[in-house]
């Protein structure tokens, strides 16, 4: 078995009210001047930013404003969120919204505890060593950010969107009411549930061995969390089902379903699908539910398996004499779940228009960083394999 690090230092608040404590943790973190940073109009036309900045004035705590963050956030609204810190003397980052927002805040916290551009971190130029502390009130559950080593961004220029993986971005503290996110639309609610289901399947597939404590976890949380989003869906006030899925979107990417494990997983879908909402914007939710499928079928020889046990474990695939078969009929049920959930199989659904073989090629060509690295550990994909993929998505 290969070696693993669980480090999860955010304390979390959960349950109804949980924003209500921000000032008391602010405090506690020794902030005197706060960004808050956000993106959704709703939490502004509903009266909830008023009342968290309320929150704060009433405790003497200072802060400013920076709204305007979209899915795939935005290098350039980044960059302007750096200057605002260094200008005001922000010594503490607010995130009020989903993943996008706290990707947003944890790349401004870097940029604002560097000298050099941010950008750095994002193309492997540079490893961040400090940052500006982050805290968040989680409105949307899907990325798991909230607890993650991780941040995304959009280079909104080159059309590239990459992530970086330090320790250094852990969020201080998460307030999380399950409550603030039955107000979803539906379309948002499936590709949460698509992204917190991939954070645990790409380290169910870890091109080498898994523990089967750690098997046993990520099977339950993954038939936990598909339960919920259907109940969701039907009822988007389920106060158990919208608290199953927050509690899911943090504990799948915050790295408890790697441990035991020999790799972090394989990440090759991440990494493929970062290439389709990086040209076409596409919520990345719904481009996971394009490529994972197709992932699949790419890999079904080598790993027939361990889908066929996905299927047995998650899916309710009955087990017969064939494995490779029975892994074919996971694939199938994958596929017929995210359509559940009102999501895309495919790259014409996703996008509305058929893609071509020029944009294959282009596409594959940004994953490998034009033929530098391969993706995925499990089998790793070169250029070639990543456009195979892309053909059986389309």
């Amino acid at each position: 078995m290969g070696l693993t690090t669980y480090y999860t230092p955010t304390r979390v608040t959960f349950g109804p009210g949980a924003e209500d404590q921000v000032a008391e943790r602010l405090k506690a973190e020794g902030a005197e001047k706060v960004l808050v940073h956000y993106g959704s109009a709703r939490i502004e036309r509903s009266g909830f930013l008023a009342g968290i900045l309320s929150r704060l004035d009433e405790a003497g705590i200072a802060h400013v404003e920076l709204s305007g963050v979209v899915p795939n956030p935005r290098l350039s609204l980044v960059r302007k969120g750096i200057e605002v810190c260094r200008r005001e003397g922000v010594d503490f980052i607010l995130a009020i919204g989903g993943g996008s927002v706290i990707d947003s805040s944890k790349a401004i916290g870097y940029g604002a505890a560097y000298e050099g551009d941010v950008w750095d971190f994002y193309s492997r130029k540079a490893v961040p060593q400090k940052t500006v502390p982050v805290g968040c009130i989680l409105t949307m559950a899907a990325a798991g950010s909230e607890m993650s080593d991780s941040s995304v961004i959009t280079n909104d220029e080159s059309g590239e969107k990459r992530g970086c993986n330090s320790y250094v971005c852990r969020l201080r503290f998460a307030l999380m009411d399950p409550t603030l996110t039955c107000t979803l639309p539906p379309y948002q609610t499936g590709c949460a549930v698509v992204d917190i289901m991939m954070h645990t399947i790409e380290r169910y597939f870890t091109g080498g061995q898994s523990m089967h404590f750690t098997d046993q976890m990520a099977y339950a949380l993954l038939r936990s969390v598909m339960e919920a989003g259907l109940k969701a869906l039907k009822t988007p006030d389920d106060y158990q089902a919208r608290a199953t899925i927050m509690w899911a979107s943090s504990l799948s990417h915050n790295g408890l379903m790697a441990v035991g494990n020999d790799t972090r997983g394989d990440w090759a879908c991440h990494q493929i699908e970062h290439e389709l909402s990086g040209m076409f914007d596409v919520a990345h939710g719904a481009g996971l539910a394009v490529v994972f499928p197709a992932w699949l079928k790419y890999n079904i020889s080598d790993a027939s398996e361990r889908i066929a046990a996905l299927g047995y474990n998650v899916f309710g695939v009955k087990r017969t004499r064939s494995e490779k078969e029975d892994a074919r009929t996971t694939i199938a049920a994958v596929e017929k779940f995210f359509r559940r959930m009102g999501m895309p199989t495919r790259l014409t659904k996703l996008l509305g228009v058929r893609i071509t073989d020029q944009t294959i090629d282009t596409l594959a060509d940004n994953c490998t960083f034009h033929g530098q690295r391969t993706v995925g550990l499990m089998n790793p994909l070169d250029g070639e394999a990543i456009k195979l993929i892309y053909r059986l998505a389309r």
